[in-house]
């Protein structure tokens, strides 16, 4: 297959190249520049079918998908005029048989200046979440719009995410020309309707262009059908702009270290893919979080040794000192580091069917850093149409908002708006391990500069010592009337006669004090065991063996608390009552009003309970009483 367009004015000098020196043309396309980019817009506006033409007119494509698309055209046209472009990438058969895109679909052709990935984002608001996946690492976006149809809801929010990932150049391709008679004024009323939603966002620079991704015109060359249009086709545009890689290259020198080789190798190197600037030997580095500094010795790539790196390229770097330096650490440039910080207001699109829970914990991604995060009470939710903020208590799908964000530990990062790479992250779910949301840092809150660890001279273990005893957290877990207080309770007077140092913290107990302000809705009951866990950990800083009741019906928030505690320290007690049963005692009457109505979200008959997979202790009331239950918890813990 040729890599060139046919008819490009260079495509001989190419042709010539290839035929009598494959190594000096292999070695003229590893030199040239890539550009990645999207398209996107609403459903039906020629996205797959603009590829197909690209794909196509630079013949990048199988000579099989070319017989059959030339075939194809016979049935249906002449002299490939009427070739069924989108044949091209549109790949699954759910997308074949709607007719529309689904998922992604990444492609890669080339011209003679530049190489291209170009990724078919879905037009559909359901699949905004892939459409986010496509423009977090391109550095241009084209959105098209159908000529006949103007500027729609999706070309708004379509827009609107491009300029919020960071994409700086936009090309506005007016699609499907040919249907509107090639009509200039009908184009120049497109282009200032969608200026005037363009600057209402912050976007103040695109490149409108009328095209027609089935008839051709516009894409690799000027259209005769266009003689009112003076700016450069399609091709031409993309093989001009600038790359965001070589902005970087500008920045500040940053690595995020992804892997360090084995300490017992006579080559001790950190290799990355470089994030932003350029280092040379000798350059002075600073390690974060740690800050420790030292300078680069020698930079190593695939083919050996290398004088200068620059942002995109990914190297190994050897340092002149043996300083400390791990996966998920940033190396970079000394007299510019970036900042490290635990707290942060971010912008988020949330990407999961569930919504989001205020203070559950989830794994956040950002470079080679992997850490546990929660997410606070949205700040407000963005209305992608008419830009208002809206008050919003959660994230559901595709939601776009703001919120503060917490850690639990530093993470090292720039604004997102300065470089992507240090300032863009993912949150997963840690059951799961499901992408739930994309996210963009903003700044670091000020309380997380100022407020540091205070060290103390006397530690848990002295506590515990003094105690003579072992701090633990016994957490039952179980549906309501279960019989987790009762047996709670029966297990802290058995303790208390063994002399050992307890604290029992009840469910209700706790919502009289503490956690007054808390309802019953998911959001609430996350951040109602948030809180006990962090007391609980407290009081086994004190060395206290713990006992808590409570129903703590999600897993991720009982994992939390797990993951609070040292190792051996987090005892799940899973008291297993049978909704049945549990209902048929309804010591407190709580069923019966939930069954009349007359109580919302409760566990078990409008709100879920998620039992145990493998819990340290299963209790079956059915088959033991309250203080056979009690004297096999006690045997656990003091064996």
């Amino acid at each position: 297959m040729a890599t060139v367009h046919a008819a490009d004015a260079g495509a001989y000098q190419v042709d010539r190249l290839i035929a009598e020196d494959i190594d000096a043309y292999l070695e003229l396309h590893r030199n040239k520049s890539l550009l990645r980019f999207i398209t996107c817009g609403s459903v039906d506006d020629g996205k797959s079918t603009l590829i197909g033409r690209l794909l196509y007119d630079s013949k990048m494509i199988f000579e099989d998908q070319l017989a059959a698309l030339e075939s194809d055209s016979k049935r249906v046209g002449t002299q490939g005029q009427e070739i069924d472009f989108a044949l091209l990438v549109d790949g699954l058969a759910a997308e074949r048989e709607q007719g529309i895109t689904i998922d992604v679909a990444y492609r890669f052709f080339a011209t003679e200046k530049r190489k291209f990935i170009v990724a078919d984002t879905p037009g559909h608001e359901q699949y905004t979440r892939n459409m986010v996946t496509g423009a977090s690492t391109a550095d241009l976006a084209v959105i098209l719009i159908d000529a006949r149809k103007g500027v729609l809801t999706q070309t708004r929010r379509h827009s609107y995410l491009a300029h919020l990932v960071g994409i700086r150049h936009l090309v506005l391709a007016v699609n499907k020309m040919d249907l509107v008679g090639y009509d200039r004024q009908k184009f120049d009323d497109i282009v200032a309707d969608y200026r005037a939603f363009a600057e209402s966002i912050g976007i103040t620079d695109f490149t409108p262009m009328p095209i027609s991704g089935f008839r051709g015109d516009n894409i690799t060359a000027p259209s005769p059908n266009t003689p009112w249009y003076e700016g450069p086709s399609l091709v031409e545009h993309l093989e001009s702009v600038e790359i965001d890689a070589e902005r970087d290259r500008a920045r500040p020198f940053r690595l995020p270290v992804q892997w360090v080789n084995r300490p017992d190798l006579d080559f001790r190197g950190f290799a990355g893919l470089i994030a932003g600037g350029e280092v040379r030997p000798g350059d002075k580095i600073r390690v974060l979080p740690s800050g420790k500094t030292s300078s680069v010795q020698r930079i190593v790539s695939f083919g050996g040794d290398i004088d200068v790196a620059v942002a995109g390229q990914s190297v190994t770097l050897t340092l002149t000192d043996e300083i400390d330096c791990s996966r998920g650490d940033v190396i970079a440039a000394a007299d510019a580091p970036p900042q490290a910080a635990d707290q942060f207001e971010a912008t988020f699109v949330w990407m999961a069917d569930e919504a989001m829970l205020p203070g559950r914990s989830y794994w956040l991604k950002l470079a080679t850093q992997t850490v546990s995060a929660t997410v606070q009470a949205p700040k407000y939710q963005i209305a992608v149409n008419t830009m208002e903020k809206l008050a919003a208590k959660t994230f559901d799908l595709n939601s776009i908002g703001v919120a503060n964000l917490s850690t639990d530990k530093p993470i090292v990062f720039e604004a997102y708006g300065d470089n992507r790479t240090l300032g863009g992250f993912v949150l997963i779910d840690k059951l799961t391990n499901a992408t739930v949301a994309a996210g963009m840092l903003h700044f670091s809150l000020r309380r997380s500069q100022n407020v540091h660890w205070q060290p103390v001279d006397l530690d848990r273990e002295h506590h515990a010592a003094l105690k003579n005893q072992k701090a633990a957290v016994l957490w039952f877990t179980g549906l309501s009337g279960a019989g987790k207080s009762t047996i709670a309770n029966l297990v802290e007077k058995k303790l208390a006669r063994m002399n050992r140092h307890t604290f029992l913290l009840d469910g209700d107990n706790v919502r009289h004090g503490l956690n007054k302000d808390l309802g019953f809705t998911d959001a609430d009951r996350v951040e109602n065991i948030r809180r006990v866990g962090e007391v609980a950990k407290l009081m086994t800083d004190a060395g206290l063996i713990v006992i808590t009741a409570f129903i703590s019906p999600f897993r991720a928030e009982r994992e939390m608390v797990r993951r609070m505690m040292a190792p051996g320290e987090f005892i799940e007690v899973h008291i297993d009552t049978p909704l049945a049963e549990a209902e048929a005692r309804d010591v407190k009457g709580l069923y019966a009003k939930a069954r009349a109505g007359q109580l919302a979200n409760f566990t078990g008959i409008d709100s879920p309970y998620e039992a145990p997979d493998d819990p340290e202790i299963r209790i079956d009331t059915t088959g033991m009483t309250a203080e056979e239950a009690a004297d096999a918890i006690v045997a656990r813990l003091i064996p």
